[in-house]
């Protein structure tokens, strides 16, 4: 076990959160709104990853999505538009997009797709849907070896016959793959499960005037029904929600409300799980809109006591059992999860990941065949939890790491734009200033603010080299705001679409590529999972990085990854207006300036490795100069800045001056 002494400050929470949109639901509303005719306004969907996946397969289909934000319209053209797509679907991380657009492409007969994904993604079991739409008459086939039944999976659609599957366990995936296949061929199915999964597609399905018939053994859907265009306002998804209740009932004092809550029961299982260990969740404005139950949860501190979790309760709490597990590690007494071997499917194998990362930080816990046994205890936790690009483990061991005595660091926070891009930050404004979260390193120390140090520029000023410098003289990490433009025009080049056609949504359809890993001194963009910072710096992004970085939704898209890896620890991040509009109210805003022929030859100097002609020198000057044009809007000094002219002075001066005003800000904030 390990054991570390630290002086423990209260963990005191406060305020209201309003998670983002359910992820079911963003889900089947952009698909059901492909499938109707008319418009269908969409209010609050969940802007992640996986949700821009489907998006992103949508439109590959012929579907007219916009770029998805709080509200828009889709103008569904009918089940009979969709066609098949000119390229593969790239459904990145989303199992959901995969096995719910793979029900549609089976039933649409003459159709067909090639469905790839990312490295889990591509691990995780397809057969169980493409056994049921390969009984109904879709071919599906898997191109990876003998036996693999992941992606990549081509689907072709068939004329589609009646069918009454009986799955072993609850899936509302393969239940909606199947109702979608039979929606889109006019067949009529019949799918019965031994426990009542999601119900998310039943409910709205009724809501657009399908004729279905639901009970607790599974749904039947008659032949030849129509999809009708329906608004749809998402509520908050209680699978986020759940974070926060568990941080609540960590806290030592305060309460917290969790706003709009999708209180759908077949939803609810980890908030009565947390109620069984002596959680204390009111419920308050609960109503009903669009079919779900949605109200505000109010949760309050408690002593946590150990619990059974099994059976016909796992369907309905499946993603929120490494939460509970983490809860768990808190609690009084033994713990057991079993009946949960689907977890073992999931964006990570579940079960060993979240007790191997319980082990490492000093928890009691062992792994069963179809669950796992944790042993609770208030004895300090530290250690690096490794989470497999997993987002639930990201988010989990994140507020178990809130606890103050803790000291846990997350190997992929960028992880969690998944489902909830804005959780670091929402995490830090939930604890507030009073108790200081230790989830990355290095750690802040207890009851201080963190420090941001924001250095803005025109382009070849210096400030990431310098930014770099700094963050390492003063221990802290660098984040550069400019890797995640040019890692999204990297990604764009490679769709082959003159830039010149290149829109906001063309543009955010490769969002869902790009993650973030924290180093021990950097915050690190992965395109596909990989580095590519050799090729995010070459000369055809160079060229294009500016035309996405005017598109004031790529922008805001940016600036939540660079607020998100900011919110826990000490920065420094560089970029074009982070004194401006990403961290407005940094301590320190430094703003650099140089001599566009200067900032030429130093460009080249790096470029090149040798002292470039005068020539090349005026090439480049003109190339800035134009350049400095086009980021105007952006490229300008906050009120508050330090001017740093640096024509003259070496870099080494640069550091030494900036060093210094951070270690009297640090100073000033902390009251030395």
């Amino acid at each position: 076990m390990v054991a570390v002494s630290i002086s423990r400050s209260p963990l005191v929470v406060r305020g209201a959160i309003r998670a983002p949109g359910d992820k079911s639901i963003s889900h089947r509303a952009l698909i059901f709104a492909a499938m109707a005719t008319g418009p269908t306004r969409i209010r609050d969907i969940l802007v992640s990853a996986d949700v821009h996946a489907t998006a992103g397969a949508l439109r590959a289909m012929g579907a007219e999505i916009p770029v998805l934000s709080d509200d828009f319209v889709v103008n569904g053209r009918g089940i009979a538009s969709l066609h098949s797509p000119a390229l593969a679907l790239d459904c990145g991380n989303s199992g959901t997009t995969t096995r719910l657009l793979a029900g549609l492409v089976a039933g649409l007969a003459g159709r067909v797709a090639r469905f790839e994904g990312d490295a889990s993604l591509s691990r995780r079991p397809m057969r169980r849907i493409a056994a049921p739409l390969t009984h109904m008459g879709a071919r599906i086939a898997f191109e990876g070896p003998d036996g693999h039944d992941g992606l990549p999976m081509r689907v072709y659609g068939m004329p589609l016959s009646a069918i009454t599957v009986v799955n072993t366990h609850a899936s509302a995936q393969v239940k909606g793959a199947v109702m979608l296949a039979g929606l889109a061929s006019g067949s009529g199915v019949t799918v019965q499960e031994p426990q009542r999964s999601r119900d998310h597609t039943e409910r709205m399905l009724l809501a657009r005037g399908v004729n279905l018939t639901v009970t607790n053994e599974g749904v039947v859907l008659p032949p030849a029904q129509t999809v009708h265009a329906a608004d749809v306002v998402v509520p908050s998804d209680p699978s986020s929600a759940t974070f926060f209740a568990a941080l609540a009932a960590f806290a030592d004092a305060g309460v917290l409300r969790l706003e709009n809550v999708c209180l759908n029961p077949t939803r609810t299982g980890a908030f009565d799980v947390l109620r069984r260990m002596g959680v204390r969740i009111d419920v308050e404005s609960e109503r009903t809109v669009g079919g779900e139950a949605i109200g505000t949860l109010v949760v309050y501190p408690a002593s946590l006591q150990a619990t059974s979790i099994g059976g016909a309760e796992i369907p309905r709490c499946i993603d929120e059992l490494p939460m509970i597990a983490c809860v768990a590690a808190r609690a009084v007494g033994e713990t057991r999860i079993t009946d949960a071997g689907e977890l073992r499917v999931k964006e990570s194998d579940r079960i060993r990941a979240v007790v191997d990362n319980l082990r490492l930080l000093g928890v009691d816990a062992e792994e069963l065949p179809d669950g796992m046994r944790i042993i609770g205890s208030q004895a300090p936790l530290a250690g690096h939890v490794v989470t497999h690009g997993d987002h639930r483990l990201a988010m989990a061991f994140g507020i178990l790491g809130a606890v103050p005595s803790n000291r846990i660091a997350i190997d992929d926070p960028g992880c969690v734009s998944v489902s909830y891009p804005t959780f670091w930050r929402d995490l830090a404004q939930t604890i507030g200033p009073d108790t200081q979260s230790t989830v990355v390193a290095p750690v802040v120390a207890p009851g201080t603010t963190p420090l941001v140090i924001a250095i803005d520029g025109p382009a070849a000023s210096g400030k990431s080299s310098t930014a770099q410098w700094v963050a390492r003289r003063l221990n802290v990490h660098h984040v550069d705001s400019g890797a995640f433009y040019r890692a999204i025009t990297l990604l764009t080049l490679g769709t082959g679409v003159a830039p010149e056609q290149w829109t906001p949504q063309a543009v955010l359809e490769q969002a869902h590529r790009i993650t973030w890993r924290l180093t021990d001194r950097s915050v690190l963009p992965l395109v596909d999972g990989t580095v590519q910072d050799e090729a995010m710096r070459d000369a055809p992004v160079t060229r294009q990085v500016s035309r996405v970085a005017q598109m004031a939704a790529v922008r805001h898209w940016v600036n939540d990854q660079v607020r998100a890896a900011g919110a826990a620890t000490d920065v420094v991040v560089d970029g074009r207006d982070i004194g401006t509009a990403v961290f407005p109210t940094a301590a320190l805003k430094v703003y650099m300036v140089a001599d566009p022929g200067e900032r030429a030859r130093r460009r080249l100097i790096q470029r090149l490795g040798r002292r470039p002609t005068d020539a090349e020198i005026a090439e480049e000057t003109e190339a800035l100069v134009a350049r400095d044009a086009l980021d105007a809007a952006q490229s300008a000094p906050a009120r508050d800045a330090i001017t740093i002219d640096t024509t003259t002075v070496t870099q080494e001066e640069q550091v030494e001056r900036i060093v210094a005003l951070a270690e009297a800000t640090r100073d000033r904030l902390r009251g030395h």
